[in-house]
């Protein structure tokens, strides 16, 4: 962590930037947020560590209307939403100054299960621990890192970076399951089934909008949910039909464009698993028209806005689940 720092310092002192993006201390090591931070006093509230798992690709939109080029710190999936956001013309590259960030797996702190935890060691970059100790008011308690990761981590799409300036730190590999696991086992369920499952998740939901304001793809200066000509505008759920609306609306808007970060999942109070929409879009949509990884390329073509001869039509194909 303070390799970053320290170049931090570097480029903001020999104005090669004037603004850093990262992440700052929380008031515990397990709840790190994104932070711009404009001088070299303010980098003492600096952390990069394996609960920093927020995405700061989206608030490159922001600082591309600023003045001067921002530091921003980028781990390798951060990148894709990065390209993804080029391509649509929703950050500026000249303003921006990447660092490619290594990664081991970010880590989710509900995904320890403890009571009154004070703290977690072990968590450090890039000295991260197989074990981590976890601090409660009740003695310590051993836990696996692997087991407190995120799920994004374990299908995790690759180490590398796809766009930089430069690179600090290593990474290690954490893909130890099926990225389309689980949505084959939805799509294995029986029409009543899927309703069921689906109902019963996104019936927790109270439109606190956090899954779209984090969300990388979600990037339209004028979101339809917030218009005042709709009830979509209201917060709280009026009907059943309207918690399914939002959901379903956002996903189809991002199809395509999704680059399977997570984030929206992460940042779920209610612990929804949001990414399941998206995931289940992109798995169809390489069924149908070639494999395609959002972000990958700023140059390529998104199937959905590539018209070939050969396009299949999803509306008179054998029903794929």
């Amino acid at each position: 962590m303070q390799e970053l720092i320290l170049r931090a310092k570097e480029l903001l002192e020999s104005g090669e930037v004037v603004r850093v993006l990262g992440w700052r201390k929380g008031e515990h090591v397990y709840d790190p947020e994104p932070a711009f931070f404009n001088s070299a006093e303010a980098l003492k509230e600096f952390v990069y560590n394996g609960f920093c798992g927020a995405n700061l690709s989206k608030y490159m939109i922001e600082a591309s209307k600023l003045e001067g080029k921002t530091l921003v710190f980028l781990k390798p999936c951060d990148t894709y939403s990065f390209n993804q956001l080029l391509a649509e013309h929703r950050v500026d590259r000249e303003k921006a100054y990447i660092i490619g960030v290594g990664c081991k797996g970010k880590l989710k702190i509900e995904n320890i299960k403890a009571d009154g935890i004070l703290d977690v060691e072990g968590a450090g970059y890039p000295d991260c621990s197989e074990m981590l100790t976890v601090k409660t008011l009740y003695g310590d308690v051993q836990v696996s890192y692997k087991d407190a990761m995120l799920e994004r981590c374990h299908v995790c799409k690759g180490k590398a970076h796809k766009i930089y300036d430069e690179q600090i730190g290593e990474s290690a590999d954490t893909l130890d399951a099926d990225r389309f696991a689980e949505v084959e086992r939805i799509e294995k369920m029986s029409p009543e089934e899927k309703f069921a499952f689906f109902q019963n998740e996104l019936s927790k939901c109270i439109r606190c909008n956090a899954c779209r304001n984090v969300c990388p793809a979600c990037s339209c200066r004028k979101c339809v949910f917030d218009s005042t000509k709709f009830d979509s505008a209201q917060k709280a759920n009026a009907t059943s039909f309207e918690e399914k609306m939002f959901h379903i609306i956002r996903a189809f808007h991002v199809a395509g464009r999704c680059t399977d970060c997570g984030e929206c999942s992460r940042v779920c109070p209610q612990g929804i698993p949001l990414h399941l929409f998206n995931r289940k879009f992109i798995k169809d949509i390489n069924n149908l028209y070639g494999e395609y990884q959002a972000g990958t390329d700023v140059d390529a073509k998104a199937p959905l806005v590539s018209f070939t001869q050969e396009d299949a039509e999803p509306s008179i194909v054998a029903e794929r689940g």
